[in-house]
């Protein structure tokens, strides 16, 4: 099977935006904020054990397969990072404070301890603002086919946080519209899902002023949703396309 490891850019010619085709037409448009731990080469490791690359901390373990299942399934266009969320965070506002991390889940993150405001500039010019744009652009190429799409974010979260076990195998969050989040939660139910294992806005809440669904859906008033499942169920590619076969006949009834 295969597993999860680090991914350091050695080549020095990064690209942050991944896409994949699929139908303008699709009615659904799926983001992965952060779907892979890879660093450009000159910012090496941040200072971090290589193996810390290999924990939530880097990046969102599975979501990417899952997000590039659902995308086959769907025949739906997607965006995706391709940068640790430890250099950035294409998940906040650009005025964020948790923008870059200098620490997190009980690790210093040496590379970004010191970081200046020009730094993150150049972070944001480089990483996150391609990323949000070319979510932007798919969205309004999209619209221009003549369907306005829904936004669904793929996210995955992990089995313990702080002594807590999460009971949730799977969450979904929202903000001011719940109207998709609860079909696919229903959904979740009528597929053998017990309500323990279903989070209703957990294992956080979706209201996160300037995050990518904010930003590209909420301010259209865009039916959105974002799915969190938990980590150890889609570590490797076999459980995480599984589950993007579920998910993908539960979101296409929906839409």
């Amino acid at each position: 099977m295969d597993r999860v490891s680090a991914e350091i850019d050695l080549a020095g010619d990064f690209e942050p935006v991944e896409r994949i085709d699929g139908r303008l037409d699709a009615g659904v448009l799926l983001v992965c904020d952060h779907a892979r731990n890879a660093l450009p080469a000159h910012y090496g490791t941040l200072g971090l054990p290589a193996e810390a690359l290999e924990r939530h901390i880097a990046y969102d373990i599975g979501a990417r397969w899952l997000t590039l299942r659902l995308a086959e399934r769907l025949g739906a266009p997607a965006v995706l990072s391709t940068f640790s969320r430890l250099l950035i965070d294409p998940n906040r506002g650009a005025d964020d404070p948790t923008l870059v991390m200098r620490y997190s889940d009980g690790a210093i993150v040496p590379g970004n301890a010191r970081i200046d405001e020009a730094e993150i500039g150049r972070r944001i010019e480089a990483y996150w603002r391609p990323y949000r744009d070319a979510i932007q652009a798919t969205a309004e190429a999209m619209v221009a086919a003549g369907r306005e799409p829904a936004i669904v974010s793929l996210h995955s979260f992990t089995p313990v946080w702080r002594g807590f076990a999460r009971p949730w195998k799977a969450g979904l969050l929202y903000d001011r519209d719940a109207r998709l989040a609860r079909a696919i939660l229903l959904g979740l139910a009528e597929a053998g899902l017990a309500a323990h294992e279903i989070g209703d806005n957990e294992p956080y809440s979706g209201g996160l002023p300037g995050d990518t669904i904010d930003a590209v859906a909420t301010t259209r008033g865009w039916r959105n949703a974002l799915i969190e499942v938990r980590q150890d169920l889609i570590a490797t590619s076999e459980t995480a396309q599984q589950w993007g076969d579920r998910l993908a006949g539960i979101v296409g009834r929906t839409l």
